[in-house]
């Protein structure tokens, strides 16, 4: 799943992102260090993978976070 960046703590190294409809989805430190990135900017693509149940925003969470490639 595809999203953008919204917000980012590097000393916590959590954050939080807007899926493509707009919704904001909180990252933790685990989702992000098991993407092995160093740094996020607001505003940067990025791949998701979430676990939980579908189509209900508040019981899923992200696992890892990843730079979008093309």
């Amino acid at each position: 799943m595809q999203a953008t960046a919204y917000t980012y703590d590097p000393e916590t190294r959590a954050g939080s992102v807007l899926l493509d409809d707009g919704t904001p989805m909180p990252f933790d430190a685990a989702a992000f260090d098991a993407g092995g990135l160093r740094l996020l900017r607001p505003g940067q693509r990025v791949r998701i993978e979430v676990e939980g149940l579908e189509g209900t925003p508040e019981g899923r969470r992200i696992v890892l976070v990843t730079l979008q490639t093309f």
